[in-house]
């Protein structure tokens, strides 16, 4: 069951380390089941990251061909290269499928995240002017976006609304989504009605490594993009640092996580039912309640065994919680917020006497929910900021995913002849200390009085 540890004791550090660490150590050890099944696939056993740089190469030589190969040995679906698009037939057939109440949340959730992303998207700023001199930020959008949706196991339809809409609130014209099939070859009704409404131009059936890979570098069928954004498995993980700089990625999206900061106020139930809600996610997420009340650690255990005998997917829970749980006991708030910051997680909920105050104080988290009443719920489904969050850590450096990582930023300089004649002293002089003559005189011969030529020039 969840663990449980004080801040004073020596084995803190050892079982914050083991959640801190799962994505590095499964990077390198698989499972003896993992190795059976990739020789059996490959011909001999390979590391996660052999695989992933496996099919990418495969993907990269033979196009369709390893994308239906892949999807026939790895997801058991039959399917030709004409079965890869998703029709409008199929989307139609979806619409039918989907019940009104759910339509009717898809879109409220759809449209939420188009508000949002169009409240922070960026605005170029005036041009920047000094003595001659100008300076225009443009920002402008990229033209393709690859977008992941993992499925087979259930249907996902929050994560293409909150990819597509930032994307194409930024204006990119083109959005592509990628989604494994089940082994009839159909894709989730509500996962495709999702993405048409959050504006998809493209859904392909595919999925795992060989769909980062198609994404990248393309394929017959399916035309390459400029930037691939997504959660997914650890392999899809893998593969989006593998295709980084052949196309652009979003950010390192794996296991669900959540870390609750709570006191003596917080209520056991509220406190329960939001770990457990991350936990049921996968057997790798992680659960972390970090409180200052030792009765509501134990409360707060009492109640995780209760609510999660009536829970669906026990199953999965439990084993997350039992490698990847955590309670632990600090002396202090402050104790409580250094640790958040040092965790740096996904998701991250105050529920404290006074949430406002901790929350200012937090510097690492991919998304902060203050109070009782806002369960990380409400920023998975409905409150409009995306739940492509950074995990792993990775929260110290990286932010959510938001229509401001489909602009890029390109700078318009322009000079008078009167501003480069006013820099020309200081261009010359860094460009002599670094040694690059050519640097110097292709400002300098601008000026004829100034430059003196190294070679034959033009007979006057």
């Amino acid at each position: 069951m969840i663990k449980t540890v004080s801040t004073s004791e020596p084995n803190f550090e050892t079982a914050f380390d083991a959640i801190r660490n799962r994505l590095e150590r499964l990077e390198r050890i698989s499972s003896p089941s993992a190795q059976r099944k990739t020789e059996e696939i490959f011909g001999r056993p390979l590391s996660p990251r052999e695989v992933v740089q496996q099919i990418i190469h495969d993907v990269r030589a033979k196009g369709d061909e390893a994308l239906l190969d892949y999807t026939r040995r790895l997801d058991g679906c039959e399917l030709t290269a004409e079965d890869l698009k998703v029709t409008d037939r199929d989307c139609s057939d979806a619409y039918e499928q989907v019940p009104p109440e759910l339509l009717a949340a898809i879109r409220a959730a759809t449209e939420n995240v188009r508000r949002y992303q169009q409240h922070i998207k960026i605005a170029s700023p005036q041009d920047f002017v000094q003595e001659g001199a100008r300076i225009e930020t443009r920002y402008q959008p990229l033209a393709s976006v690859g977008v992941y949706v993992p499925g087979m196991l259930g249907a996902y339809p929050s994560t293409p609304i909150m990819a597509i809409v930032p994307a194409k609130v930024a204006g990119v014209e083109r959005v592509v989504v990628t989604t494994p099939p089940a082994k009839d070859g159909k894709i989730a009704a509500a996962t495709l009605v999702a993405a048409k409404e959050a504006g998809a131009d493209e859904i392909y059936r595919v999925g795992g490594v060989q769909a980062i890979a198609a994404l990248a570098f393309g394929t017959d069928t399916i035309p390459r993009v400029d930037k691939v954004v997504g959660p997914g498995n650890l392999f899809v993980m893998l593969a989006k640092k593998e295709i980084f700089g052949q196309a652009d990625i979003d950010l390192f999206a794996g296991p669900s996580e959540i870390l609750i900061i709570a006191d003596a106020v917080a209520n056991e139930d509220y406190v329960a039912a939001d770990m457990l809600s991350q936990a049921e996610h996968d057997p790798m997420a992680s659960a972390i309640l970090v409180t200052t009340s030792e009765h509501l650690a134990e409360a707060v255990i009492d109640q995780i065994e209760a609510q999660l005998a009536k829970l669906p997917t026990r199953a999965v829970a439990q084993e997350a919680l039992d490698n990847y749980g955590l309670i632990v006991v600090a002396s202090t708030i402050d104790e409580a917020i250094a640790i958040a910051d040092q965790m740096a997680p996904e998701h991250l909920e105050i529920i404290t006497a006074q949430p406002a105050e901790v929350g200012a104080r937090i510097r690492n988290a991919g998304a902060i929910f203050l109070g009782p009443h806002t369960p990380e719920v409400v920023g998975d489904y409905i409150a409009g900021s995306s739940h492509i969050l950074p995990t792993g850590g990775t929260a110290r450096f990286f932010s959510g995913l938001s229509v401001n990582d489909f602009l890029r930023k390109t700078a318009v300089i322009e000079y008078s002849f009167a501003a480069l004649r006013n820099v020309l002293g200081q261009l010359t002089a860094i460009g002599t200390a670094e040694g690059f003559a050519a640097h110097v005189a292709s400002a300098q011969i601008r000026f004829p009085k100034t430059h003196k030529p190294t070679g034959r020039g033009r007979k006057k």
